[in-house]
This record gives C-alpha cells, structure tokens and sequence, in this order.
C-alpha cells in the first residue's frame, strides 16, 4: 500500500516553536519522518508555557526560517492564530483562519500546503467545523488529539484522529509491539502527536529517542510525513 508496504508510521506535532530542530535531528538520525503544524500569524512570537508549574519556552520561529528548518518534512497549517474553532460563531472568520494560514506557508516553504492539525486542547473541533473546511479551503486533512488507540485508517480525513500522544512511553511501546507483530492484511497506520516543548517539561527527550531507535529500521514499515501515509501513497 504505501511503497508495497502494509504499515505505516508517522507523527505530527504543533506550533512552530524552537524545540522542533532537536526534534527534527532526532527523527532525521533514525529516518522518521514528521509534519509540522505553524501558526503562521504567530512565527517570530516569543513566549513561555507553564505545565505542571513548570515554565517551558514556546517561542517561535522567524517567517524568513520555516523552509529552512522544516523542509524536507512537512509543514501544514494550525490556523493563523490559534483560535479555538468551534467558539468562532461566523462561518467567514473560521475560514480565514484556516485558509489565510495555509496560504502563508505555501509562500514561505515554496511547496503546496494541504494539511492541518485543529489549534487547541479539549474539545478543538466539530462537524460543522470540519465540513466548513472541507468545502472551504484547500485542506485535504484536520487531525485532532482524539487518540484511538487503534492503527486503522481514518474513515473521514477532516476528523482525523491519531493513534497516540508522544509522552504516553508504556502505551507507545505496547502500541508498538501490537503493530509490529500484527500478520494480516490489512494497511496498519501507527500516528504519533504531540508539541516538541513537552520534551522540557521532565527532559524526556532520551527517553523519546529510544523510543525512535524501537521503531525505526523495519522493512516492512513505510515512514513518512502526514500527506506522504494520507494523501500521496494511498
């Protein structure tokens, strides 16, 4: 299915911000392959989060850096300014947010933009929401933070729902051995989501590069970004 391959991994992660180049050089070194989700409204912002009384850095890339920094993974939109969506109540607004976003980064990366993850925590998306999307932009994709559990692929592509959380480790790995073990015949899609600056909050970014060392390298596994598992090799 993807490249004569039955499974797929991929990951995906939100905001733009700094941590994404250690990411990245960790995903490179074991060739994974990822999409990066950028409020295009909000690059060159600096900022700082507090999780679990915890201060962690988000600060933002420079416009004239994306393609610098992301390419060749993916880059895909996350609004223009992180706006919860289905709190925007005009249709016209919440388009604008998705679609103005999109074509942003297709200025500043050069390559066509076709992705997107929905911007915020809890409940970040809805049908109207979605099909407002699908009928109104060009976006072929909206992943949420739903984790399923499960490998199978999306039923609608604008209510796409990952696999995991990148933090959950005993789940990732239990997930993991599930996917590597499984013999039948159906495509398995093995989708990991999350924000590079959780890695600070408890340092654990060894931990997620043996995690990455655990599921790179098997040939029987197709790793690419999020259009490459949804959108191009389907």
């Amino acid at each position: 299915m993807w490249n004569g391959k039955r499974k797929a991994i991929t990951f995906s992660y939100d905001d733009g911000v700094l941590q994404d180049r250690r990411l990245i050089k960790l995903l490179d070194k074991y060739g994974l392959r990822a999409t990066f989700n950028i409020n295009s409204d909000l690059l060159s912002k600096a900022g700082v989060l507090v999780r679990g009384g915890i201060s962690v850095s988000h600060c933002k890339w420079r416009h004239e850096e994306v393609a610098r920094i992301y390419l060749p993974h993916e880059v895909a939109g996350h609004t223009l300014t992180h706006p919860l969506l289905p709190s925007i109540e005009d249709d016209s607004e919440v388009i604008r947010q998705v679609e103005e976003d999109r074509k942003n980064l297709e200025q500043l990366t050069g390559q066509s933009v076709v992705g997107m993850a929905y911007p915020g925590g809890g409940v970040n998306h809805n049908l109207r929401v979605a099909n407002l999307i699908r009928e109104n932009t060009g976006v072929q994709y909206a992943r949420t933070t739903v984790c399923t559990g499960t490998f199978a692929l999306p039923e609608d592509m604008f209510l796409l729902n990952p696999t995991a959380f990148h933090l959950d480790f005993d789940n990732l790995y239990a997930l993991a051995d599930a996917f590597f073990a499984d013999t039948g015949d159906e495509p398995l899609l093995f989708y990991i989501w999350g924000h590079s600056y959780e890695f600070d909050i408890e340092d654990t970014w060894d931990k997620f590069e043996a995690f990455c060392a655990y599921i790179a390298n098997h040939e029987d596994v197709f790793y690419g970004t999020n259009r490459e598992v949804l959108i191009d090799n389907i």
